[in-house]
């Protein structure tokens, strides 16, 4: 992904917690008014007359349909999106796991199918896996993920709790947004840059499923739900995808080399950790240590210091820090306030590249 595609992650959310999920036509008014003539009294004020709601979206899911999958791992069951007749289909990185093969099943296929591993790369949360059958799979058609807005309805498809094939409907709830995943045991937490926020309800089981628009187009790859902060419980209405510009990127590099060769994403080149207060609040993201070389040593920043700001965004925690890399460019210089020995400090960063896989 190039810089220019990147360069519509300036809004940044953070969420308390966020729960691995596995995701109408804006109903604008049309105004209309008649052009009046200088022969005629004037015409009464024009109306705006609300643009009727198509009665359903079958025509798209009968589209759709034939493109998502199911996968299931020896940890559990996902879904998947087809990319192309050689069998190539991507899918959440957290969904493939470690493993290196899965079964495949297609909605009109109950037999399963079996598939490899072709690539992973957990930094975006994407993996791709080939079926060793093509035959019957349908390559999905993926929009321009840009020209989401808020506002246009998206359907979710997918296999949420195994029910194969199941389509919920909702809106694009808000754009370019930067949300980080828990992480698991023995990786680290993914930030995921440009997110599609969404309404439609994402359960699990809907990982690696299709967000599509009302043309039947893949403008999202569904990724996660947040839980709300009290409970842990999901929250409804509120769920994430992978745009799918970022989406074709990642996995273009997966097919041709098995491996991400440019990350697009900025690093600062130090492992940190969160700092506790004196009440045991968040109070900073402390570098635990920096990369010989990298873009912190090469500032002056080492192990010790505590970063409490990236230019004006607060990082009182890791996440906090990795959503503002998240809306960063490589090579992009950021301002990051410092404190070292108990006294703040400016240091100025030129950011790196987040390294491949």
């Amino acid at each position: 992904m190039n810089g220019a595609q990147r360069s519509q992650r300036a809004i940044l959310v953070t969420l308390a917690a966020i729960v691995l999920a596995g995701g109408g036509v804006a109903a604008g008014a049309a105004a209309t008014a008649d052009n009046e003539s200088p022969a005629r009294p004037a015409a009464a004020a024009a109306v705006s007359v609300p643009r009727a709601a198509p009665d359903g979206y079958a025509d798209v899911v009968r589209a759709v349909l034939p493109s998502v999958v199911a996968i299931r791992t020896p940890d559990g069951l996902g879904s998947g999106v087809v990319l192309d007749r050689a069998g190539n289909i991507v899918t959440n990185a957290h969904v493939a796991g470690d493993a290196t093969s899965f079964q495949v099943q297609l909605a009109s296929d109950p037999a399963p199918r079996p598939a490899r591993l072709v690539g992973s790369y957990p930094a975006d949360d994407l993996a791709v896996i080939r079926a060793a059958d093509p035959a019957g799979l349908i390559p999905a058609r993926f929009g321009d993920s840009a020209k989401a807005q808020a506002g246009d309805v998206v359907l979710a498809v997918g296999n949420p709790l195994g029910l194969s094939g199941s389509v919920t409907e909702g809106i694009v709830s808000a754009t370019g947004r930067a949300v980080t995943e828990p992480g698991a045991a023995g990786s680290p937490a993914a930030t995921l840059p440009d997110a599609i926020q969404t309404s439609a309800p994402i359960n699990p089981g809907n990982s690696g499923g299709a967000l599509v628009n009302t043309a039947g187009q893949v403008i999202g790859i569904p990724t996660l739900a947040a839980a709300s902060p009290g409970s842990g419980a999901q929250a409804q209405g509120i769920g994430f995808a992978i745009p799918a510009n970022l989406v074709r990127d990642i996995t273009r590099q997966l097919i041709e080399s098995g491996h991400v060769t440019s990350s697009g994403r900025a690093m600062i080149g130090a492992r940190v950790a969160t700092v506790a207060g004196p009440g045991g609040s968040p109070a900073g993201t402390g570098i635990v240590s920096v990369t010989p070389g990298g873009p912190a040593a090469r500032a002056g920043l080492q192990a010790g210091d505590v970063i409490t700001s990236a230019g004006r965004t607060p990082t009182p925690d890791t996440a906090a820090l990795a959503q503002a890399l998240a809306a960063a460019e490589p090579g992009q210089p950021v301002t990051l306030t410092v404190t070292r020995d108990g006294q703040p400090r400016t240091v100025r960063v030129t950011l790196g590249e987040l390294p491949g896989s």
